[in-house]
């Protein structure tokens, strides 16, 4: 029986050790006599699973006592809006807000952005089909602006950061507000540097339904009064993230795939894991002139790799066969066309190894027949 790897970009796929055990409880979770989907987000039972999420979430990233983890829900575009709605109010209206241009999605959090607040677009790579992250010194920071938005790995462009800028002393200590839905807990990062880090669980963490919030506490407390109460979030770091009910079941997947990641050694052996993987694929798409990959290389996601058939014909013809090797979900985004392999943490490098091994053959073939 051919062995299944899914590169969807999300929703994405799952360690099988997770969705075994998930599956093993879903009708009757450690002896309750229920699932956790008929569970009251309020009892005992499903406020321990809460609890044990918020705690080895916060051990993986080493988040400090002085952040608040929040799980919402609205996924990523939600943030969009929830977030100038919770910071802007800090500043004396109408305040600006900075974001850095890099792709997609800092494209999707620019558009929402500019209904709540004055937006400052610092520097853009859109130019160059966004291919970089713009150098540093040509950013063009606001003197005092609200916050600065980056999205530090764009999913559907490829564009991944591996530093991280300091704005501060440009833009009068102005947090940073990093979009990382498609590559928290793949790598280690210094929870410290950022005012509030944010993402859509659906693409690294667990099912579509849950959204992950770390916020500074000095940051909460300054919503405009606009802002739905479910989503101002002091009210949800008051409440322990149950001012409303909660996405349960995609906390409680979430929490057995942080339980997962320690196993495998914490976020530090998977970065470890994904350098490999990203470079095993790179290194193929350098070797070759039959695929194209666009992304500069000190900027290339380790998580997502768009690439392109040079002879773009041959598109169909490449996903049907992939389909046929148990390669799945490769297409890539319909704005961007080509392909995408989205090789999340929960990807083994076993997949990786197929996918290489299939485009060899499949450039081989073509390559023979024209």
């Amino acid at each position: 029986m051919t062995t299944i790897y899914n590169f969807s970009a999300g929703p994405a796929v799952l360690p099988k050790e997770v969705l075994q055990q998930a599956a093993s409880e879903m009708l009757d979770w450690h002896g309750s006599g229920m699932s956790v989907m008929e569970m009251s987000h309020r009892g005992p039972e499903f406020m321990s699973i809460l609890a044990q999420a918020q705690a080895d979430l916060r051990e993986l990233l080493n988040v400090p006592s002085n952040y608040k983890v929040l799980f919402l829900q609205g996924g990523g575009l939600g943030e969009n809006a929830i977030i100038p709605m919770n910071l802007v109010g800090r500043k004396a209206q109408p305040a600006t807000i900075d974001f850095i241009h890099t792709g997609s999605w800092s494209g999707k959090s620019i558009k929402e952005a500019q209904k709540y607040a004055n937006v400052n677009v610092a520097a853009s790579s859109q130019a160059t089909g966004f291919d970089v992250v713009p150098d540093l010194s040509s950013w063009q920071l606001s003197a005092d602006p609200a916050y600065v938005h980056l999205c530090t790995n764009e999913t559907i462009d490829g564009v991944e950061y591996h530093f991280v800028p300091d704005v501060a002393a440009q833009t009068n200590n102005a947090p940073l507000v990093a979009d990382m839905s498609s590559h928290i807990l793949s790598r280690e990062i210094d929870v410290t540097k950022y005012g509030v880090i944010f993402g859509g669980a659906q693409k690294n963490i667990g099912p579509a339904g849950l959204t992950l919030v770390i916020v500074r506490e000095d940051l909460l407390g300054s919503a405009l009064s606009i802002c739905p109460s479910a989503f101002d979030w002091k009210n949800v770091a008051d409440n322990d993230s149950m001012y409303n009910t909660p996405p349960t079941y995609s906390i409680y997947i979430a929490g057995l795939v942080f339980q997962w990641l320690k196993r495998q050694g914490g976020v530090a052996a998977m970065e470890r894991q994904n350098i490999a993987k990203a470079n095993l694929l790179y290194d193929f798409l350098d070797s070759t002139d039959f695929y194209v990959t666009k992304v500069a290389k000190e900027f290339r996601s380790r998580m997502n790799v768009p690439f392109y058939l040079k002879d773009e014909s041959l598109n169909a013809a490449f996903l049907t066969s992939a389909k046929e090797r148990g390669l799945l979900q490769l297409k890539g985004h319909k704005s961007v066309g080509g392909m995408r392999a989205s090789i999340y943490n929960a990807m083994p490098i076993e997949g990786v190894q197929a996918l290489v091994a299939f485009m060899r053959d499949f450039a081989t073939q073509n390559t023979f027949k024209s």
